[in-house]
């Protein structure tokens, strides 16, 4: 009986000393090709392949080496890739499932490039050692991915502005070190997780002080589960979904709230007066619901400076009496929530008070906004109440609506304040000293009189201190906290332009930002891809008027060339080559003599016969049904498709006998493929013996045959993709030979227990 191993032709009824013998060179040879490899041959082709899905290019992805040759948006530690940022950059395409090559990235920043589409890839879930995730403001649909909760280093995941659907996944429950949880602005649907069993929830999440999943079609009840007194949770933001049932009484169990949003959902029930256990709460948002009830009570929450609870059906009730206590308010909001009987006047007292709107309540009696009311007062809406008389001070800077109460009707009353005249306040740049200037055509002069175009974008925040949009002051110290930002990371800015506030339908706060280069009329693609990668840092400092934001632009396609580079293969160290050589020429002569009694003329379509219905073997002329263990048939029309068409990008060697493409299975599994050059084919029996030998080989030192395919002509044989890994660390004075003369430093090539050249 004869079987093909690796190459090297054996008599299984050969002495023991020839067997040992072949053993050892499979075994050297084995260390030799799989271990060879340098330490970022497995990045390299992992950015190849991304590059060839994105159609870019970067004017610095030349060479073979992203670490040493400095590539554009990469950084590495240790001849391993780390960090990928290539936020804005006109990426198209999908996240290949090859992103799991990249074993060692810390940092995936992709964010605000529209054209990535389809799902995440389940494959994420083997970065193991990722801190950073950011894939904001992209087009990713589909589910997020239940492997996402294998990432136990993850720190800060943002998803914010896809498409992604289906439910939250518990898994997620599991990132015990997450800090920042951003889903906002997807079309995620299902209950909110919580841990049961042994099935995680993200009440697990201890260490998370963000849940920003607002803006999506979450349903169900908020799960009393989800708040422990163990969490550190600062912002809760569950607005703009299809949340149902009662507000927990355990969200009084999370002290460290700084801000609720539950608002436009359809909660129901009583506010719990645990909410008053929340003592430094600063905004609180629960407007736009139906919770019933008594007024909830807010005493003592001293640090409240935002309150709107708007638009639900409270019981009828006398004003509360921290209307007249919670003197950190700047925007009171409590539309058609049930109050009657008179505005306390101290209300208008409060220093940093701007908006008060009351309308569509039963109000009556006397307004008296007093002589001593804030300077920053720009609104009091009270239409539609029963107000019938109004005491205030002359020469008043604010806006009062009183349309629609019965003090409108009195001849002697003032008729600007029966009118409709509300709006939004309009705030841009305030006048600059810059003398006239004639910018060409797409420039914009900047504060600093220089004309330029800028970086544009919109910055949506989720929420703000304040309600006075026209008070400049807030977005100049937005922009000079910008700068300052924009400088710690040596980027080249000159100027920052903050303008044009407005409300979204969300009631988040967009504002228009426009970024000014330093020394240049425009940003290069390198200094917006960096302006966008620091923009999608929510951590940045930023002013206390502002909460966190999202960013909402798409800057455009690189200009970069789609070609994708060629991974060559290479045997380096002319000691090696004396050895593939010699076991070559070992392996021709006893191949030769074994060919003589087989047949190469028995066409490969014979054996094995594969029917259109199913994968059924046959036995026919060429030998008898194979005996496989563990490997499986592969069609070519799938290995096609898990090498996207043998794509250049995919091909990670090639040898005598042919090349080897690097395939993505469906689950994720990363495999190689050898697929034989038409003169190194092998006969059927010989191509059968050795499918049957390879299935039944298992040694730590040797990949595991996958499956196989014999069809269209073509022979492929399916390995266990072989990590790179360190020749010189693997081979041990157990080997018997002296490799000192190998240069370990050119061995780039790995190979697999088949046919060698």
């Amino acid at each position: 009986m004869h079987i093909w191993i690796g190459g090297i032709l054996s008599d299984t009824d050969t002495t023991g000393r020839t067997r040992a013998t072949h053993v050892f060179l499979l075994l050297m040879l084995t260390q030799l090709f799989v271990m060879a490899a340098e330490a970022n041959t497995q990045d390299f082709s992992a950015l190849m392949i991304l590059m060839q899905e994105w159609g870019i290019r970067p004017p610095s992805w030349v060479g073979s080496d992203p670490c040493a040759e400095g590539w554009e948006g990469i950084d590495c530690s240790n001849s391993r890739v780390t960090s990928i940022m290539l936020a804005s950059r006109g990426l198209t395409g999908q996240l290949p499932s090859a992103i799991q090559l990249l074993s060692e990235l810390e940092i995936l920043n992709l964010s605000f490039n529209k054209g990535l589409t389809g799902p995440l890839p389940t494959s994420l879930g083997n970065l193991t050692k990722l801190v950073y995730l950011v894939l904001a403001g992209c087009s990713f649909s589909g589910a997020i991915p239940g492997t996402i909760g294998s990432l136990e280093q993850l720190f800060y995941l943002d998803l914010n502005n896809n498409r992604l659907s289906d439910q939250i996944p518990p898994s997620i429950g599991s990132l015990s070190n997450l800090n920042y949880l951003d889903l906002t602005g997807n079309k995620l649907n299902g209950y909110i997780p919580v841990s049961s069993g042994t099935t995680p929830g993200l009440d697990m999440l201890h260490n998370a002080e963000h849940f920003h999943l607002g803006g999506n079609l979450l349903s169900g009840k908020v799960p009393p589960e989800l708040f422990t007194s163990k969490m550190v949770l600062k912002h809760l933001i569950l607005d703009n979904n299809n949340l149902t049932g009662r507000i927990p009484s355990t969200i009084g169990n999370v002290q460290t709230l700084l801000t609720v949003r539950l608002d436009r959902n359809s909660l129901s029930g009583h506010v719990p007066s645990s909410l008053n256990n929340l003592s430094n709460m600063a905004e609180l948002h629960l407007s736009n619901n139906k919770l019933t009830g008594p007024m909830p009570n807010l005493t003592g929450m001293d640090l409240l400076y935002y309150v709107d609870m708007s638009n639900n059906t409270f019981d009828v009730s006398d004003v509360p009496d921290w209307f007249s206590t919670l003197q950190s308010l700047t925007t009171l909001m409590m539309e058609n929530t049930g109050l009657q009987g008179r505005v306390p006047q101290a209300l208008f007292s409060f220093s940093n008070l701007q908006t008060v709107v009351l309308r569509n309540n039963h109000l009556n009696g006397l307004l008296d906004i007093g002589t001593i009311y804030s300077d920053q007062l720009q609104l009091i809406d009270l239409e539609n109440n029963l107000i019938l008389n109004l005491t205030q001070s002359g020469g008043s800077n604010y806006t009062l609506i009183l349309l629609g109460n019965p003090i409108c009707d009195k001849t002697n009353m003032e008729k600007k304040y029966c009118i409709v005249s509300r709006s939004d306040s309009s705030y841009s740049m305030p006048p600059s000293n810059c003398a006239p200037v004639a910018c060409s055509s797409g420039e914009v002069l900047s504060p600093n009189c220089k004309c330029a175009h800028p970086f544009k974008a919109t910055l949506v925040v989720l929420f703000v201190s304040f309600s006075n949009l026209g008070n400049f002051s807030y977005y100049t110290a937005l922009q000079a906290s910008l700068m300052q930002s924009f400088h710690s990371y040596n980027l080249p800015v000159d100027s920052v332009s903050v303008s044009y506030p407005t409300w979204s339908s969300s009631y988040y706060l967009q504002l228009m930002l426009e970024v000014f280069p330093s020394g240049e009329d425009r940003f290069n693609e390198t200094g917006a891809s960096a302006l966008a990668s620091v923009l999608s840092n929510q951590t940045l400092p930023r002013p206390d008027y502002f909460g966190p934001y999202i960013v909402e632009f798409y800057y455009g396609k690189s200009g970069g060339s789609n070609k994708a580079l060629v991974i060559g293969a290479a045997v380096g160290g002319s000691a090696l080559l004396i050895l593939v050589a010699l076991v070559g020429v070992y392996a021709f002569q006893h191949k030769r003599k074994a060919h003589e009694p087989w047949s190469r003329s028995i066409p490969l379509v014979r054996w094995p016969f594969i029917t259109q219905k199913k994968q059924t073997w046959i036995s026919n002329i060429s030998g008898s049904v194979p005996q496989l263990k563990g490997a499986r048939l592969f069609s070519f029309e799938e290995l096609m498709k898990y090498t996207n068409c043998f794509s250049e990008a995919n091909d990670i060697g090639s040898g005598g006998y042919g090349k080897v493409y690097l395939g993505i299975l469906p689950a994720g599994q990363m495999v190689a493929i050898k697929r034989a050059k038409r003169e190194s084919m092998q006969g059927g029996i010989e191509f059968k013996a050795e499918v049957e030998l390879l299935s039944r080989v298992h040694h730590k030192n040797l990949v595991s045959l996958v499956g196989f395919c014999l069809e269209q002509d073509e022979q492929m044989l399916v390995y266990e993709y072989a990590p790179n890994g360190n020749l010189r660390d693997s081979l041990s004075d157990n080997f018997f030979v002296n490799f000192q003369l190998i240069k370990w430093e050119n061995l780039k090539w790995e190979t697999y227990p088949h046919q060698i050249p």
